[in-house]
């Protein structure tokens, strides 16, 4: 049987673990500084922008319409295994067109996804006000509803990952110090013992560039942490027609359903200094707050419940995510920026693919 560390317990690792797990011929451990579902994973929205993305062929299409296709199956299968529900949205994105200029560029998307088998709806503002008429239609030239395309609560969803994954061995509170070469896999440090593998995984986001530097053969991995602010909401009665709650976008400002009249707002971008850790910006917020205000009136008499800030692993100098050899027997599954939600089925299935075929 083939031993397999994976490093990071946030969102892509617990992917990568339960769909190894699933495979006999892997006996699968899972290994983190601190405790599961955290990092990036805590902060993230969980929305899965994949048909509705202008990513149309190439690697970052095939990704998402990879994930989108195992979400189908993967959250019944989880919520069958566990016996409870996993906080999902499968009534689709709506995402509000505000220049006219990019109205051809959305009809030829439709027309692809159309050739591909998803089906796309261009609202016009008359058709957006019948389907959500908790939104403002000022400056609105049109809506895109993609039907297919949902969210997940991430932190649920890579709890129920890790519970779910038959034999999965677990080491929480457990930083690696070294990972050294030992036979024909690697021996891993941890605070009180040590973990053999075959193989090694890392997934551990903005952690992945210090365990890299570990490994003096393997090429440099420079992340770049960018921050990104939400906020919890709390309205005195759900947004427009409570039978369809879709998950809302305009200007890249998030508004995610989460039933009980409760709401995520998000998200910020904010990019980090040429040294230094990023700067949280309250103007951003502000501006967060105003464009979701502009978009659905009935926020500013919102309830905040909670704030918070995460920080996404932004690669430098390849793309997002970083899927590929590190080393002889360890891979990297990490870096993925603003998308380890969405991408987290499709890194786990690239990544059993490597294994099988090594």
């Amino acid at each position: 049987m083939t031993r397999v560390a994976v490093i990071g317990s946030g969102v892509v690792g617990a992917t990568v673990a339960y769909e190894l797990s699933r495979q006999p011929q892997f006996e699968v451990h899972i290994v983190d500084a601190a405790h599961p579902a955290q990092g990036s994973t805590q902060a993230a929205l969980g929305v899965l922008m994949g048909i509705i993305s202008h990513k149309v062929k190439g690697r970052n299409w095939r990704l998402r319409r990879d994930s989108i296709e195992r979400y189908r199956t993967l959250i019944p299968e989880l919520e069958e295994q566990l016996g409870r529900p996993i906080l999902h949205n499968r009534q689709g994105i709506v995402s509000l067109c505000f220049d006219p200029e990019q109205l051809p560029r959305w009809r030829s998307l439709q027309e692809k996804r159309g050739a591909q088998g998803y089906p796309l709806e261009i609202w016009s503002p008359q058709q957006l006000h019948q389907r959500c008429p908790q939104l403002s239609l000022t400056g609105v030239q049109a809506a895109i509803y993609s039907p297919k395309d949902g969210q997940v609560h991430p932190q649920q969803l890579t709890l129920a990952l890790l519970e779910a994954a038959p034999g999965l061995r677990c080491y929480w509170q457990s930083p690696v110090t070294a990972i050294a070469p030992q036979g024909g896999g690697y021996r891993l440090s941890l605070p009180h013992q040590t973990l053999t593998a075959d193989w090694v995984i890392i997934t551990a986001g903005l952690g992945s560039e210090a365990l890299a530097q570990q490994l003096p053969s393997s090429d440099p991995l420079p992340m770049v942490a960018v921050a990104g602010q939400a906020m919890e909401i709390e309205l005195a009665q759900p947004l427009g027609d409570p039978g369809f709650q879709p998950v809302l976008n305009g200007s890249d400002v998030h508004l995610v359903p989460l039933g009980d009249r409760r709401y995520w707002l998000g998200a910020t971008v904010e990019f980090p200094p040429e040294a230094g850790p990023p700067l949280l910006e309250e103007a951003l917020v502000e501006q967060m707050w105003d464009t979701a205000v502009g978009y659905c009136p009935a926020v500013a008499e919102a309830k905040i419940l909670r704030r918070w800030v995460g920080y996404r692993p932004r690669p430098q100098g390849q793309g997002a995510p970083v899927i590929k050899p590190l080393c002889d027997r360890i891979l990297l599954a990490t870096g993925h920026y603003r998308n380890g939600v969405l991408l987290a089925p499709a890194t786990a299935a690239a990544v059993l693919k490597q294994l099988e075929n090594s």
